[in-house]
């Protein structure tokens, strides 16, 4: 039996060679595998976190998040802020990806096992990717610029999309599960979606964090009433404008937070403005991305 420790280099051996490994029941699998992850993102409205037909805590959401958003997303899906559809593009060649990771796990002789389960921790499911060689691992795409913070080890101090509360959900909800023999360590595996690199991230699972921030998630959907915003902010540049930070800005419920925000358009991506001192000169959308004529 192959240890997780050999996967990546496994993995690239395996491309390099072409010895047959990834055979037509591996290639039939993926897919399969692909099918069913494009399939259910088309048929559902929204994606992710704007999923409307999701209701209530996963365990992918348990990372650190605005409250007032939180709340939103549990008791008015229906507001989240619109998916772009470049953005859509963008999750299925993520998809696609991840699947391709899996498939690759296989013809290279590790174990993979438990794809696609159903977890449940404190009442909160969610659906782990799988695991491999006994161990809990989440199968990500991302960016040059996330990539790269996985290598470093900044993903561990700046985490912002709780990649980190993932695997502990994800391995502490699993822990009785005979197929999982590593209990206290939970694996990214993360190809760069730009230049294909891949590497395998080892996350020492916090089952004492994980509870704690369940059972304060718990508390806020409970409340009647939205509870405040604690959306990060920051200036843009000298302009005396202020806009929301990275983090904030990729929420699906900013415009619940701020009802006013308004959206420009740079080449770098859009910028979110919730103070307009000088009117930026580059095209204006709306919540719905619609251009502004003004």
């Amino acid at each position: 039996m192959k240890a997780i420790y050999t996967l990546v280099d496994d993995i690239y051996e395996l491309v390099k060679r072409k010895d047959g490994r990834f055979s037509a029941d591996i290639a039939e699998d993926f897919s399969r595998s692909v099918q069913s992850r494009v399939t259910e993102q088309y048929q559902l409205p929204g994606n992710g976190e704007g999923n409307t037909t999701r209701r209530g805590l996963r365990l992918s959401q348990m990372g650190a998040r605005c409250p007032r958003a939180l709340w939103y997303s549990v008791h008015h899906p229906e507001l989240a802020h619109p998916v772009p559809p470049w953005t859509e593009i963008k999750f299925t060649y993520g998809h696609v990806l991840e699947a391709l990771l899996i498939a690759y796990a296989k013809a290279a002789g590790h174990t993979v096992e438990g794809e696609q389960d159903a977890v449940s921790l404190e009442g909160i499911t969610g659906h782990r990717d799988c695991v491999i060689d006994g161990c809990i691992v989440d199968v990500k795409s991302a960016s040059s610029y996330t990539f790269d913070k996985f290598k470093s080890g900044l993903i561990e101090k700046e985490d912002l999309f709780g990649y980190m509360e993932q695997l502990d959900g994800y391995a502490v909800a699993s822990y009785n599960d005979p197929i999982v023999t590593v209990k206290d360590k939970a694996y990214d595996l993360v190809v760069n979606q730009v230049l294909g690199h891949i590497y395998l991230h080892e996350h020492t699972v916090r089952e004492e964090h994980i509870r704690k921030r369940i059972e304060e998630y718990k508390k806020l959907i409970g409340l009647s009433v939205p509870p405040n915003c604690q959306c990060g902010t920051t200036t843009d540049g000298k302009s005396g404008n202020i806009k929301l930070d990275i983090k904030a800005g990729y929420s699906s419920y900013k415009f619940c937070c701020f009802p006013n925000l308004r959206t420009f358009l740079y080449a770098s991506g859009p910028v979110y403005l919730t103070r307009v001192v000088r009117k930026p000169d580059v095209i204006e959308i709306d919540k719905f991305n619609k251009v502004v004529y003004n």
